[in-house]
């Protein structure tokens, strides 16, 4: 039977037909892989940012236009495509998980999701807001 509506039990089918809980040291394992995985998802993001956001050459202007021809299929373009790819993907399943409706399911993935994000990406935010607070805006 698929629940519409949030439920507590340690018995969730997760993703998979074959992916079920019966016991808590199984609920237990499953909810420690929605975390990392969270986590990880939230890494992906971070290395993603960081490859989009990478220097450009010294000397060449922070507005200059790209060669186009050149950058086309440039390995920071391709490593970007591909983090998004991954990242997207995680993203989903991610998603239909929560969509099992466990609450602690649910609860695992936000956990996850906040502890990557404190760990790793809040320094990105940090950045941006000190781009934005040195700007002389009127």
């Amino acid at each position: 039977m698929m629940h519409m509506t949030f439920y507590w039990s340690r018995q969730v089918t997760l993703l998979f037909s074959s992916w079920r809980t019966d016991s808590w040291p199984s609920y237990a394992l499953t909810l420690l892989a929605c975390v990392l995985a969270s986590v990880f998802y939230q890494y992906l993001e971070h290395v993603r940012y960081r490859v989009r956001r990478s220097r450009k050459p010294a000397g060449e202007p922070l507005l200059s236009q790209p060669n186009r021809a050149a950058g086309k299929w440039s390995a920071k373009k391709i490593a970007g495509g591909l983090l998004f790819g991954l990242s997207s993907g995680l993203g989903y399943l991610l998603m239909l998980a929560v969509m099992s409706f466990n609450g602690g399911v649910f609860l695992a993935i936000v956990l996850g999701l906040t502890i990557g994000f404190l760990w790793l990406r809040s320094e990105d935010e940090d950045e941006i807001a000190g781009v934005n607070s040195t700007c002389a805006c009127a």
